[in-house]
């Protein structure tokens, strides 16, 4: 019998490891007898099993000649298989123990641009107390998390802004405050109790749509009745400090991606309806079943790293 049709045989009937097992021993001791004893089974169990199979497969495993077991051409073919799926079985568990016991795995984190500034304060702590657990760590834009978390290309992911869809869990963690910035020497700089309509007429640096920086001041402005001067569209937080640091504009952005004790080209606007304060949170997917690793790492979010830091400061990152 070819080994194709046979492999398709084995795949489709549904033949279990544990047949598998008892006719290998029989097909390694050349006896009933024996293999039963090595399986610690009865000699009708291991006869019951193999006709079983071979009914199964729908092909003779072996003959009686002269009161000896003749094994088929069949037989041998399946010894293969039945010694090499035993052996990724026993591999397979000891894989699946050493996730268990976080002696192996990848954690795949999908984080918004402006978390890469401190997400590894927080997942550092996690891989150095499993220290044989690796970190796929994945940096996109908004739109591109969306579709990463639709598709369920990772374990985690880190957004400022909740999506509506697909269903998800979520854990809020840190705060998110946005300021507006502008170059060290603006001539705002100067001006006493600043609102956001005595900015109105700058020209504004403003993040792609479906940000979470430009959703929440989006928002923000509807409330307030405001409209800016959108004098740029820039997807890149680096960017948009360059920007304003050439004195191109001013912008909002997070607290998280200014920095500012490294970049004194760049100062904050005292504007009183600033700071927008918002949240990021890890998400992860209902629909999907969570891996090993990922549950450890939210378990750790839990337990060891949300109770004592639910604040950080803008010196972390």
């Amino acid at each position: 019998m070819p080994k194709l049709e046979l492999s398709k045989q084995l795949m489709i009937r549904g033949v279990s490891l544990r047949q598998l097992q008892v006719f290998l021993a029989v097909y390694q001791h050349h006896s009933i007898t024996e293999a039963a004893k090595g399986l610690h089974l009865t000699q009708p169990t291991v006869s019951i099993q193999l006709k079983k199979l071979s009914e199964q497969l729908r092909t003779p495993l072996y003959q009686v000649h002269h009161k000896k077991m003749v094994f088929t051409e069949s037989a041998a073919i399946l010894a293969n298989y039945a010694s090499e799926m035993l052996r990724n079985a026993e591999l397979l568990e000891m894989e699946l123990a050493n996730l268990r016991e976080l002696k192996s795995g990848t954690l795949k984190i999908a984080v918004v641009t402006t978390a890469q500034y401190f997400i590894p304060h927080i997942v550092g702590p996690f891989l150095r107390q499993h220290p044989f657990v690796d970190m796929q760590l994945t940096v996109v834009n908004r739109q591109q998390i969306l579709e990463r978390l639709n598709r369920g290309l990772d374990d985690i992911y880190v957004v400022s802004h909740l999506p509506e869809s697909p269903p998800i869990h979520s854990q809020e963690f840190l705060e998110n405050p946005l300021y507006l910035v502008a170059e060290a020497h603006h001539p705002l700089m100067a001006h006493p109790n600043l609102k956001l309509n005595d900015i109105a007429n700058e020209p504004f640096i403003l993040r792609e749509p479906g940000s979470g920086t430009r959703l929440a001041l989006e928002k923000n402005l509807r409330e307030l009745g405001v409209q800016l001067n959108i004098r740029m569209v820039i997807e890149s937080n680096e960017a948009i400090r360059e920007c304003v640091a050439a004195g191109l504009g001013v912008s909002i952005l997070s607290e998280h991606a200014l920095k500012l004790g490294s970049d004194d080209r760049l100062k904050i606007l005292p504007v009183k309806e600033l700071p927008i304060v918002t949240h990021w949170h890890f998400v992860w997917p209902q629909h999907r079943n969570t891996s090993i690793v990922a549950r450890a790492f939210i378990d750790y979010l839990g337990n060891d790293y949300l109770a004592p830091h639910s604040q950080l400061s803008a010196s972390s990152p």
